[in-house]
């Protein structure tokens, strides 16, 4: 892809616009649209070209959908305790990708905190999601698996599948991590295949084992409502689980890298699906095509609601900074709470921090005035560039 193809222009400013979603604020496209409008209160001959990014955390499947001219679905899913939940997905421009959450079917945020018990949650709308995704005919899945309310190692989404769990009467298991120390067998016969044919990569920023002190029920079981006694038995039954698939399908999953993401739905994608787990700000870039635009770019923005230490360890605009450098070009970053020593992001390649607030405000104010301020900041941001540029 080169400057002419992507710009349409051989002379003018152009800015690659590449921020993440600013959470119950702005989606990543309506945050490339306030600065756009803000960067043309100045000057409107730039171009400015616009990226939606995302983490491969909440917000992920909407900023790629935006970024590829796609489309989001609706479906009716199990939740994860059982009960019907409208979940969505989504299939890029080209038609050949389907995005997903699990957060979106079995995510933490669906079960009242008093309802959280991770011996039943499931995975199974998850897997539905996957099958509304093959119903289109896609060649790849992108599945994010950051909020999950489940420690089922993704049984519920073999199960929903098609994918059969047997105990050692041969009948199918119930749902929920508590049932895993009845394994006897998987019967794969029935396991949807279409799944054969398709690439399945996951975003997944985490390194847990399945199983263990590190494992997904000691270190997130808690988080989603397990009492030590719970998470003792939930340990036990991963590492049963592991056992059993070692003896029919030959296959280690325990020291896997990731494996113990999301309650071992790391696992299971890796095992059932053949799915790569990578870190999900590089899958955002590949998807996105971000590279090819920032190469023929004279600047990058990018921001996110809150810039802090966490930044510096996979987050959107370290990984979008880190891309421009490659290419030696200046980035701006505009966020909403800065937080914290910024030296450290300023080694690894972000130029210059501002935030976006007029002043002292209450949080809902900050969220309710997300697009102006944004727009604002793009201004006086672009009028100091000009007059440098002059």
């Amino acid at each position: 892809m080169r400057r002419s193809e992507v710009y349409h222009m051989s002379k003018n400013f152009v800015v690659v616009l590449a921020p993440d979603s600013f959470k119950e604020s702005m989606t990543a496209k309506q945050v490339c649209e306030a600065m756009e409008r803000g960067i043309h209160l100045i000057d409107p001959d730039v171009t400015c070209v616009h990226v939606p990014m995302a983490d491969g955390g909440e917000g992920t499947m909407q900023s790629l959908v935006d970024a590829t001219g796609g489309r989001v679905y609706f479906l009716k899913v199990k939740g994860p305790l059982g009960t019907e939940v409208e979940a969505s997905y989504g299939i890029t421009g080209d038609g050949e990708t389907g995005i997903l959450e699990m957060a979106s079917a079995s995510g933490i945020e669906l079960v009242p905190a008093n309802l959280r018990n991770p011996l039943l949650t499931t995975t199974y709308g998850t897997g539905q999601l996957i099958k509304g995704c093959l119903d289109h005919g896609v060649k790849k899945l992108f599945i994010g698996i950051g909020g999950s309310a489940t420690n089922d190692g993704g049984a519920g989404v073999v199960q929903a599948l098609g994918g059969k769990l047997l105990d050692k009467h041969g009948e199918e298991l119930g749902f929920g991590g508590g049932e895993l120390d009845r394994l006897a067998s998987i019967d794969l016969t029935d396991l949807d295949k279409r799944l054969q044919t398709v690439k399945v990569e996951v975003a997944c920023d985490v390194t847990n084992p399945l199983f263990g002190e590190k494992g997904a029920s000691f270190v997130f079981g808690p988080q989603k409502g397990a009492t030590p006694s719970m998470v003792e038995c939930l340990d036990s039954n991963l590492r049963h689980y592991a056992s059993i698939i070692k003896s029919q399908f030959n296959q280690d999953i325990a020291e896997m890298p990731g494996a113990g993401a999301a309650g071992g739905l790391g696992a299971g994608l890796m095992v059932f699906m053949n799915g790569v787990l990578k870190k999900g700000i590089d899958l955002v870039i590949e998807y996105t095509g971000l590279e090819d635009k920032i190469e023929y770019a004279d600047m990058v923005w990018t921001g996110e609601g809150s810039i802090d230490f966490q930044t510096q360890y996979g987050k959107t605009p370290l990984g979008v900074a880190k891309i421009a450098k490659k290419y030696n070009k200046p980035v701006v970053v505009l966020a909403g709470r800065i937080d914290g020593q910024m030296e450290r992001l300023y080694d690894q390649g972000i130029d210059s921090i501002f935030s976006i607030l007029p002043g002292a405000c209450t949080l809902e104010e900050a969220l309710a005035k997300g697009e102006e301020n944004m727009e604002r900041t793009a201004e006086n941001v672009m009028r100091l560039i000009k007059s440098v540029r002059v």
